[in-house]
């Protein structure tokens, strides 16, 4: 049976959330049904459209009570077009969603489903996301966020289906080309045969990086030739905190073995060349997909136990996992894959192809309940 699915997120910028839903749709055009977004647009729309999905450009993202006023169009909408399923991935929109369906008979009601991205503050307007026939969660970790602050929702209805990567974009063993291994080259003349060690994170407090030059300065203690590339920019407001952070490496003595190499395209590219990729975020993450990226490449991690990256890295390599905010574990964890070569699972359950097939099989399953 083909199905008409209908996806609602706040714009297309660049994001994982928005990338999952490009995925999505893609998928149900691929598997013969319809698909349409509804978003207050950006960057991706063309690959979208292009792609197959009908697009609707709607400010219904908008954190404002006017956005409310969609509900009325959206009702129409979804009378219109015969839609099977309203699947919404932000507040916001959940809230438009939700109202939208209020005004349709039951019987006549699309299925609404929830994906619930990452541990929202606790209140009433988070609460929506709870609200689906099917509400959908990116890991364990987000299911137990769900089920310890929303006591009253219903187990049965929460789906783990976690964020996946492309294996044919990160294939396992990847090596860069030439062309961009000597241009690296070049830029970073001091690298030479040190052990690099690389953290790919935003330039902000709870991402890791005061922990990551304490590291740093561990291991050179410890007689490691050690290089630290910080991989992330900084936003205008996060200046501040940059600032100190390249205080941090003057006093820690560390000006010849740290980069801050900013936002990168070719972060790819970096971690393959990595000999060791780090997650040290203070607060636990959603789901952790740069560290799966990095495995995927078949470069080890090492991440502080919690969230989605302990999920991860539980599966594909559990030698990487070291207590939370411990510097000297982490250390210690370092400097003993430092000396041994490691293996990483390459069976990799994680994968573009498994969300997008048990979205789908989620899709067809909550139109026949």
């Amino acid at each position: 049976m083909a199905l008409t699915v209908v996806q609602v997120l706040p714009a297309l910028e660049v994001g994982g959330v928005e990338r999952g839903t490009l995925e999505v749709a893609s998928g149900l055009v691929k598997a013969g049904h319809r698909s349409i977004v509804i978003s207050g647009g950006g960057r991706l729309v063309d690959t979208l459209v292009l792609e197959g999905s009908q697009h609707f450009n709607w400010p219904i993202g908008r954190k404002s009570l006017f956005t409310l006023i969609l509900a009325i169009k959206l009702r129409k909408l979804l009378i219109r077009e015969s839609v099977d399923i309203l699947h919404v991935r932000s507040r916001m929109p959940a809230w438009v969603c939700y109202l939208a369906l209020k005004g349709i008979r039951k019987n006549k009601r699309p299925k609404f489903i929830c994906t619930v991205h990452g541990p929202y503050s606790v209140n009433r307007y988070s609460k929506i996301m709870t609200k689906g026939d099917d509400v959908i969660v990116i890991s364990q970790f987000i299911k137990d966020y769900v089920l310890n602050n929303y006591t009253e929702t219903v187990e049965k209805k929460l789906t783990i289906i976690h964020r996946g990567i492309d294996a044919k974009e990160f294939p396992f063993n990847y090596s860069p080309d030439d062309s961009w291994r000597k241009e690296w080259t070049k830029n970073h003349t001091t690298l030479g045969d040190k052990f690099i060690i690389t953290l790919p994170a935003r330039i902000t407090r709870w991402k890791g990086q005061e922990d990551f030059l304490l590291i740093i300065s561990a291991l050179k203690k410890l007689g490691i030739p050690i290089h630290g590339l910080v991989a992330g920019g900084a936003h205008v407001r996060r200046i501040k905190f940059f600032k100190s952070l390249k205080r941090q490496v003057v006093e820690l003595g560390l000006k010849n073995e740290i980069d801050f190499i900013g936002h990168r395209d070719d972060l790819k590219e970096i971690m393959a060349i990595s000999d060791i990729v780090l997650s040290l975020a203070k607060k636990p993450e959603a789901f952790g997909r740069t560290a799966l990226e990095s495995l995927s490449l078949g470069t080890p991690v090492v991440a502080y136990d919690h969230g989605g990256a302990s999920e991860v890295l539980n599966i594909l390599f559990p030698d990487g996992l070291t207590p939370h905010n411990n510097i000297s574990k982490a250390t210690k964890k370092i400097a003993s894959l430092y000396k041994t070569s490691n293996i990483i699972s390459v069976k990799n359950p994680f994968t573009q192809k498994a969300m997008i097939d048990k979205t789908i099989d989620l899709y067809e399953k909550s139109v026949l309940k």
